[in-house]
């Protein structure tokens, strides 16, 4: 479905998140201007390649296939948004000039615990079925305060042997360290200055490498786990489920009680990402 957009995740958007994760000691060499600013952009899916970690598709809307003797993946339910991207020729090279937000929905960007990785996407793209996005994105009218997507939240619960937990703390969408213009010009300046030092990696190089894809898929940012989620990891048999959901018209103990029942449905107002963790 988006095997000509580029893929992008933010690392370190939502305050906690890193700490829990355990990967906060990842950024220590890595300069911020401030301490709410994310620590850096990293691929997830390279179009247009034919070797590498990163040229395998690794999205899918159903299922999730664990690497072999994994005992550490956990999920990280996001926002995730699929922008235009629009180029211009500096000193001839494309550089990205904007980013124009057209679609959001639920994201999992479903990562392996690995302390000993030297770059971020080590963690991210394992094969097919890494990662997972809703097949139900929502139009975004405007991506600036008072937009659409400013109404939703975000929750995340994980299934097992009949039970079901809540994963990640029910988080507005606004709660985002960097959001609307901050975050699109944030994410513009690392496509075409972030260098290959420490975990991150030269984003502009991949652009190029990836034939300037006129598109992307960005995830935003994974919110906190809860106490369950943060000592609790996927293994074949459990079902991952991530719901993007406008707060104007549901609330969380509604969401948890759908969950429950098994009645959650995409519609206007939400999209979920239900996916299976199966073995190749």
């Amino acid at each position: 479905m988006f095997n000509q957009c580029i893929g992008f995740g933010v690392a370190g958007n939502f305050a906690g998140h890193l700490e829990q994760a355990g990967e906060a000691v990842d950024f220590i060499t890595v300069a911020v201007k401030e301490a709410t600013q994310p620590k850096a952009i990293f691929p997830f899916y390279l179009p247009n390649i034919n070797t590498g970690q990163l040229a395998t598709y690794p999205l899918s809307s159903t299922k999730i296939t664990p690497p072999n003797n994994a005992d550490n993946l956990q999920i990280e339910p996001e926002v995730v948004l699929v922008c235009d991207v629009i180029y211009t020729t500096d000193d001839s090279r494309q550089t990205v000039s904007d980013l124009i937000p057209r679609q959001f929905g639920a994201y999992n960007d479903c990562s392996i615990r690995k302390p000993q990785a030297k770059k971020i996407s080590e963690k991210k793209n394992w094969g097919a079925n890494s990662k997972g996005i809703s097949d139900h994105l929502i139009a975004i009218d405007h991506f600036s305060a008072g937009g659409v997507l400013d109404r939703y939240r975000i929750a995340s619960f994980h299934c097992r042997d009949g039970e079901i937990h809540r994963y990640g703390e029910d988080s507005a969408v606004i709660g985002y360290s960097y959001f609307h213009d901050t975050l699109l010009d944030w994410i513009i300046e690392r496509m075409n200055h972030q260098q290959d030092v420490g975990p991150t990696e030269n984003i502009a190089d991949l652009l190029e490498q990836s034939q300037y894809p006129t598109q992307a898929v960005i995830s935003i940012g994974a919110t906190r786990y809860t106490p369950y989620g943060e000592s609790h990891f996927l293994q074949a048999g459990d079902t991952s489920i991530v719901v993007v959901y406008d707060g104007n018209c549901y609330d969380a103990e509604e969401i948890m009680q759908m969950a429950l029942t098994h009645d959650l449905t995409n519609d206007d107002g939400m999209s979920v990402l239900i996916q299976q963790v199966v073995t190749s």
